[in-house]
């Protein structure tokens, strides 16, 4: 049933990705060329997916949450373009393909997650418009949306990349460093993934709190085991080059709680993300008006808890 449900969801977003990117001008079609490769990549989809399934948990439908999730996606892939630059990580394979500058050329790339970012934007800005002025939902695609961009900019992802490639210049311990590091570079996204779906579901405060908890633990869990993964782990199952974090010497749980206790750490975090969707789970058993397929759908992201925490790719 997860496993039907997660297909169904990441179909979903596949069928609007390109659709609802803008249309670029004849002249500039190498940039349209070089942002649809990264797109067309292939992956998991975890952040839309999350979005989605988090609209459907909390009462709303897809149709209000597809421009969202098509823009969180945008915005991954973008971060993963400049991630993979050699101004940055400068890798060369990613989702089993030469990354995107190795295909465009560095400047190509950085200009495809640019114009990925801004997509994300118009998306976002352009649903939002269409809304009747002043309507509930409009308020809500407003909150959406600057879930969105403050978890991409200098208060989210933005931030922890620069700390990870600089975390010296942060004033504490190895251990705080981590935590900040992994809390922005890849937490803000996911967290955000969750708060926009349930916002854009109209959660009530203590459901979209709930929410909120769940996406921190995921966000957690899913770098502990990303980073294990990158020592554990093979190029062929990944679709990216292992071992690159000791190479450029990163600040990664392994390397300072070791394997063990990282997997422990994991375990903890998705143990609590779980617990968190009870209170949302106890809220719908007190409103009769709660659809069956809210339950559903908070099965579905506790199922996906487990499934972060034991992916082997």
């Amino acid at each position: 049933m997860f496993s039907e449900k997660y297909q169904q969801l990441k179909q979903e977003v596949e069928d609007h990705l390109i659709p609802f990117l803008p249309v670029t001008a004849p002249e500039s079609a190498l940039l349209y060329d070089s942002m649809k490769y990264s797109l067309e990549a292939g992956g998991k989809r975890i952040r839309p997916v999350l979005l989605l399934a988090s609209c459907l948990a909390a009462g709303g439908g897809l149709r209000e949450a597809m421009p969202f999730a098509c823009a969180m996606e945008y915005i991954h892939t973008f971060s993963l373009i400049h991630d993979d630059h050699p101004s940055m990580d400068n890798d060369d394979l990613r989702r089993g393909r030469p990354t995107n500058h190795k295909v465009f050329g560095d400047d190509m790339a950085i200009l495809a997650g640019d114009a990925l970012f801004s997509s994300a934007m118009d998306v976002m800005l352009e649903t939002t418009e269409s809304c009747e002025p002043g309507s509930a939902y409009q308020l809500r695609c407003i909150r959406a949306a600057r879930e969105i961009s403050e978890a991409s900019g200098v208060r989210g992802m933005a931030a922890g990349q620069a700390a990870d490639i600089r975390p010296e210049h942060i004033q504490a311990d190895d251990a705080r460093k981590l935590l900040y590091i992994h809390r922005y570079k890849t937490g803000a996204l996911l967290r955000a993934s969750v708060r926009a779906g349930a916002i854009l579901g109209a959660a009530e405060p203590a459901m979209l709190e709930a929410f909120t908890v769940y996406g921190e633990q995921i966000g957690i869990a899913f770098q502990i085991v990303d980073d294990i993964l990158d020592v554990t782990g093979d190029a062929a199952s990944l679709g990216k080059n292992t071992g690159m974090d000791e190479q450029l010497g990163k600040l990664t749980y392994p390397s300072v709680y070791g394997l063990e206790l990282s997997r422990e750490k994991a375990e903890q975090a998705t143990a609590n993300a779980r617990l968190a969707l009870e209170t949302v789970r106890k809220g719908n058993r007190n409103n009769p008006d709660a659809a069956e397929d809210s339950a559903g759908y908070l099965e579905f992201l506790e199922q996906m808890a487990l499934d972060l925490l034991n992916r082997i790719s």
